[in-house]
């Protein structure tokens, strides 16, 4: 059982609360909004525990509130990571993968790898990259990109749950 050092979340008020929580899912402080208004109980002061609501929040929502929140993603080497508009958990994950080391080529392969699955998917390719590197990450993306759409919707908020997960275990 991994508690939270840093805060305790079942004794926190809704400001407190959203202001650590809310960017756990990227843009979509409406989850965090959902469980807090849910009541917090014990088993939220736990890593796991937290998660396991939150991730609840997003796997119940709409098919228009998954997709929000999967366009909320930045594209993984992509325009907004070269001009430094990644938020700070995202441009973390990302280097941690090291994709902020990418050659000419890798890069080159990114770019063209996130155009052609966003146009064939309409929304951006979702991985969660710790504990990844830039080849796994393109050998994902070339696989994955064969999908289907419904295949690709919903591997897409599975990783966002990881990626939640992540962000919560370094709080």
């Amino acid at each position: 059982m991994a508690r939270f050092t840093r805060c305790v979340p079942n004794q926190m008020n809704e400001d407190a609360f959203l202001n650590v929580f809310g960017g756990i899912y990227e843009h979509s402080p409406w989850v965090a909004q959902r469980v807090f208004e849910a009541g917090l109980t014990e088993d939220h002061n736990d890593h796991h525990g937290l998660h396991d609501s939150m991730a609840e929040v997003l796997n119940n929502a709409s098919r228009e509130e998954k997709l929000q929140v999967i366009l909320a993603h930045p594209d993984l080497a992509g325009k907004a990571a070269v001009a430094g508009e990644l938020t700070p958990e995202s441009t973390s994950e990302q280097a941690s993968a090291g994709i902020n080391q990418c050659n000419d080529e890798e890069f080159a392969r990114f770019t063209r790898l996130n155009d052609r699955y966003k146009a064939k998917f309409q929304f951006p390719f979702i991985m969660a990259v710790k504990g990844a590197n830039r080849h796994l990450i393109l050998s994902a993306f070339e696989e994955r990109i064969e999908n289907d759409l419904d295949t690709e919707f919903d591997t897409a908020i599975k990783e966002i749950n990881k990626i939640a997960l992540f962000r919560l275990q370094d709080l």
